[in-house]
């Protein structure tokens, strides 16, 4: 696994680089979000990379075999600031994008929150679970948009 000790926000690439704008306000954002559900950051760290390379993680690490799009590493202590790394496909969030009907740009951002709000305590296993983790992530993705 990469290093999540140099920045509080970074971004990084594995085998798939990043194509948004405005990556400054978008890690800043990722910051407020810590910050509103009322959790220490210490530091995370966006790997994006293809859905090749999720996958072999999944398997290695977590013992499934499926394709996601997301995979997020919790790497501190209970009661320390946050630590984490988040894997992020960009095959499997374009791929979901086109599914969906949305941008590119609006899935990218609902599964880098998606993250955070993981490592903030959200779940998505039950129904009430993910109901609660989408309406989170549209009260951020609307936030963002004011930015």
């Amino acid at each position: 696994m990469f290093s999540a000790k140099s920045y509080i926000v970074s971004f990084r690439s594995a085998d798939r680089r990043l194509q948004l704008p405005g990556k400054t306000v978008l890690k800043a954002f990722v910051r407020s979000i810590f910050k509103r559900e009322k959790h220490a950051l210490g530091s995370i760290t966006y790997i994006f990379c293809s859905d090749e390379f999720l996958l072999r993680m999944n398997r290695d690490f977590l013992k499934h075999d499926y394709y996601t799009d997301i995979i997020t590493f919790g790497l501190s202590e209970k009661g320390q600031p946050i630590e984490a790394e988040v894997y992020i496909s960009l095959d499997r969030v374009r791929d979901n994008a086109a599914n969906l009907g949305t941008s590119y740009k609006a899935e990218t951002l609902r599964v880098i929150f998606h993250g955070a709000l993981h490592l903030c305590g959200y779940k998505d296993k039950r129904k009430s679970e993910i109901l609660a983790m989408r309406a989170k992530e549209d009260q951020y993705l609307r936030l963002f948009e004011k930015k």
